[in-house]
């Protein structure tokens, strides 16, 4: 959980995730990361590396991120809208980074709001969060049809 900022030159569909909480989520990815690719022999080796956050966690990170998107939540969630899936990036900073269009489906703005963030573990899920929740396939209403990615605050 942490709190959100705009990223204006974010595309729709991603988000901008702290290093310190990317490492937390995807923390078992990236151990088996290591692992595969010989750069740990063991979990306590890799879990060492993390720790010290050696340059080629960062490398591996990005790749593990690449392939999963991650499910944001603005309590409370009071419609589909309320939670919706994000590529994410690595960012510098403990915020968390939104382009600001796609706000309005979660009831955010940037006056200090939080957001959970949650990892989808299995393939079905994945593909659940791909297919239904991404962002960009979320851009109309689903109660009455009406455009919900409309520019607002400071774009206009």
């Amino acid at each position: 959980r942490s709190v959100i900022v705009v990223g204006p030159s974010l595309s729709l569909h991603r988000c901008g995730l702290p290093r310190e909480i990317a490492i937390e989520l995807f923390q078992t990815f990236l151990i088996r990361g290591l692992i595969r690719k010989h750069f740990a022999s063991n979990i306590g080796i890799a879990k060492s590396k993390i720790r010290e956050k050696e340059p080629i966690v960062w490398e591996i990170l990005q790749e593990v991120m690449q392939g999963h998107p991650v499910l944001l939540n603005r309590a409370p969630t009071l419609h589909r809208l309320g939670i919706q899936a994000f590529q994410p990036i690595l960012v510098e900073g403990r915020a968390i980074c939104l382009h600001p269009l796609v706000c309005k489906g979660f009831n955010a703005d940037f006056d200090g709001d939080q957001m959970a963030v949650h990892v989808p573990l299995s393939l079905e899920a994945q593909a659940e969060a791909r297919l239904l929740m991404f962002s960009h396939t979320n851009l109309l209403s689903p109660a009455i049809g009406d455009p919900i990615s409309v520019p607002t605050q400071d774009m206009l």
